[in-house]
């Protein structure tokens, strides 16, 4: 867009860039800086227009604009303009991410490169390599306390390791995601040093106070992340004799963006890894990017514009870089994070969907899917440009965030169905064959979040013990059911490492002073590449889930209907036991797919009489994509069996396509 004021800026700032930066062809970066620049200068003006030193902090963000873009590789460059050409690339049903810990996993970056293969023989074409940037050895928060933004763990590798690695995953089709932690530092970055030290430059990157008075203020509304381990929000600093916000760890010290030249220094790191060869960044904790007095310093508007902004300067100088929102929210919130705008992502192309990673664990301990299908509409249709990450498990814990007007819906308490859920998970309820623990548990308010390995939550770990075939079979078939849903509701499905061979609970950080304290540890595993092995041993449940979770993939890439394009229709089972959804490619009418998943322990069935199904089928043969068998009907009735679920489709339509 045109503007006067804008532009006539932009002049003077290109006539003195000419004079300092001197390169034969810059004419990408001239063409989408013109293209973006009203919408960056319109930004930063909002946020720090009535600072004195505006034009000379919006002078130094474009000059380090055109720094990132020359440092920027030729065959990133050229990725770019591909990417540009195909801007739904990553809208395509062919992708299939896993996330990792890199030492649990490949023990660091040279060993990820030789376990390539294993991702693409399982069908993985992304990788999410969990942070490794350099952090405290015993203060890490698990990589989120980034002590240098520029350099990685030494234990993992180097920069240069980064590099060889983004490229030989390019080579093979596959995608490299990395961290990027936006909202705060380690207590030991050279930022946080400084401000110690008294520089009052540095000081000024975070929210530091020289008594209780504001941050007292603060207290009044925000909520505690951490209450066991971390309660409060603000730190007494010795050294600095200071308060300082420690929103997450007393060791996180958060940055505060009210400062442009935080702002400029964070976007110069983005940018950085984008130029290292990461197709996706996950931004982390966005959410909490601006803090104000008398909120809960969480989903500020100002957020959202700073993600624009990242986004609008991403889009100069690395166009064909996708970002991921850490964002777990509530559903009315994390859809703004991908920008109001009608069609495009304004701010992050992708987004966590936690929302449906937590019904479909209520639907596995009630058993039934009224909550999961009240709350799948409750979810807001998000953007035709972006797209969901769908999730069974991660790194972090399961939270209980559901609507509370969507659990009355459903004619539970909110408080005793949380309760109920915490306590079915953690094994504390009767009958319960789940291993988890409790994680985050608040003593103020009762409200508790859930840690635990995918397989031992759902009943592996103590259907193996016992011995009971039956239960044995009812858990991989729930594995695989779980993974079918984040396969095919439409998104990205990223897989948990060790998901994909059944891995249980990992103990072993009991014994580790710096993890003995955070539960989470018990699902993030150390690989046991033995037992990975046996995936090769027929009739293991190794084999089993690998394999079978392995055919998934491999049907969704060939299943066009499960592209992402708000191509998903809620459906009534008119059973309770059962959630269903339609799939319909918009330029391929006649690849409909209808997804049906049973979460009870006995078998149920869909009636294809039903107004809800009338039309689907016309007529012809219905097939299971997955085992590419016609399931047996009685009186016109699907039989669901327990912990299993169906991709149906019209067989003679589909052979018509």
């Amino acid at each position: 867009m045109y503007e006067q004021v804008s532009h006539a800026l932009l002049n003077d700032i290109l006539d003195d860039l000419s004079h300092q930066v001197v390169r034969e062809d810059l004419r990408h970066f001239y063409t989408r800086l013109g293209a973006n620049f009203y919408a960056i200068h319109s930004l930063f003006a909002h946020l720090y227009g009535h600072r004195e030193d505006f034009k000379e902090r919006i002078t130094e963000l474009t000059e380090r604009l055109a720094r990132a873009y020359i440092a920027r590789p030729e065959s990133l460059r050229r990725l770019d303009m591909e990417r540009e050409e195909n801007h739904n690339w990553f809208l395509s049903q062919e992708w299939t991410g896993m996330a990792l810990y890199l030492d649990g996993f490949a023990g660091n970056l040279q060993g990820l490169m030789q376990r390539l293969p294993y991702l693409q023989e399982l069908g993985v074409n992304m990788v999410h390599v969990m942070p490794i940037l350099r952090c405290p050895l015993g203060a890490s928060d698990g990589g989120y306390a980034v002590s240098d933004f520029r350099d990685i763990d030494p234990r993992a590798g180097t920069v240069e390791d980064v590099r060889a690695l983004g490229e030989a995953m390019r080579a093979r089709g596959m995608l490299l995601t990395l961290d990027v932690v936006v909202n705060h530092t380690s207590n030991e970055h050279d930022w946080a040093q400084r401000a110690r030290n008294g520089d009052k430059t540095y000081q000024d990157f975070y929210y530091v106070f020289p008594n209780r008075d504001v941050p007292d203020m603060f207290e009044e509304t925000l909520p505690e992340i951490f209450p066991e381990t971390a309660p409060g929000n603000f730190t007494w600093d010795a050294d600095m004799g200071k308060w300082v916000m420690t929103v997450f760890n007393t060791y996180q010290w958060d940055l505060n963006y009210s400062n442009p030249a935080v702002f400029i220094e964070m976007l110069d790191i983005v940018l950085f890894w984008a130029n290292q060869g990461a197709d996706i960044l996950r931004l982390d904790a966005v959410a909490f990017l601006w803090k104000k007095i008398g909120t809960t310093s969480q989903n500020e508007r100002e957020a959202h514009l700073i993600l624009q902004m990242m986004k609008d300067c991403c889009q100069v100088v690395a166009p064909g870089t996708l970002f991921i929102a850490e964002a777990i929210v509530a559903p009315s919130e994390i859809i703004k994070y991908f920008g109001e705008d009608a069609v495009i992502a304004k701010e992050c192309e992708i987004a966590y969907n936690a929302t449906f990673m937590a019904l479909l664990w209520d639907a596995v301990a009630t058993k039934n899917a009224k909550l999961l299908s009240q709350g799948i509409k409750s979810l807001p249709v998000k953007l035709d440009r972006a797209t969901w990450l769908n999730y069974v498990r991660c790194h972090d814990d399961i939270g209980l965030g559901f609507d509370d007007a969507d659990i009355r819906a459903c004619d539970y308490d909110p408080y005793a169905h949380r309760r109920f859920l915490v306590d079915w998970f953690t094994g504390a309820f009767e009958g319960s064959p789940a291993r988890g623990r409790p994680f985050g548990v608040n003593h103020k308010t009762g409200d508790a979040r859930i840690a635990g390995a995918l397989a031992s939550l759902a009943g592996l770990d103590a259907a193996l013990d016992s011995g009971d075939q039956t239960a044995i079979d009812h858990s991989v078939a729930l594995i695989l059911t779980l993974h079918g849903m984040i396969l095919s509701f439409g998104g990205i499905p990223l897989i948990w490492y060790g998901d994909e061979v059944g891995t249980l609970n990992d103990c072993s950080f009991l014994d580790d002073v710096n993890k003995a304290g955070d539960a989470r540890w018990i699902h993030r595993p150390r690989i046991d590449w033995n037992r990975v092995e046996r995936r090769r041993e027929q009739g293991t449940v190794e084999q089993r889930i690998f394999d079978g979770l392995k055919r998934l993939i491999a049907v969704r890439k060939n299943t066009p209907a499960f592209a992402d394009f708000n191509n998903r229709e809620l459906i009534d089972a008119g059973n309770p036991h059962i959630f269903a959804f339609l799939r319909t490619h918009p330029s391929m009418p006649g690849s409909s797919v209808l997804v049906a998943a049973n979460f009870d322990v006995t078998p149920q069935y869909l009636d294809l009489d039903a107004p809800a199904y009338r039309g689907l089928f016309r007529g012809g043969q219905i097939q299971d994509l997955v085992s590419g068998d016609s399931p047996a009907l009685l009186n016109n009735r699907v039989v669901i069996p327990p912990y299993h679920f169906y991709w149906l489709a019209d067989q003679r339509a589909r052979s018509l396509l």
